[in-house]
């Protein structure tokens, strides 16, 4: 019985080009919308509770 990886999309180094760098950058600015939606929707007090304000939120979502 032959067995085989199902999770690897391509040989490690591929696709580093530039649609590689396209997608990169397209999930880093998903992520950080994600981020920043999800800190809105906080409270000042839930802000405060971990330490953050208002003013910190686009900051922590650029990271």
């Amino acid at each position: 019985m032959a067995a085989f990886e199902t999770n690897r999309l391509a040989a490690p180094g591929a696709g580093v080009g530039i649609v590689g760098r396209l997608v990169a950058s397209v999930a880093a600015w998903n992520d950080a919308r994600v981020t920043r939606k999800a800190l809105s929707r906080l409270s000042d007090r839930e802000l405060d509770d971990i330490g953050l304000s208002r003013g910190d939120i686009d900051m922590i979502s650029a990271r």
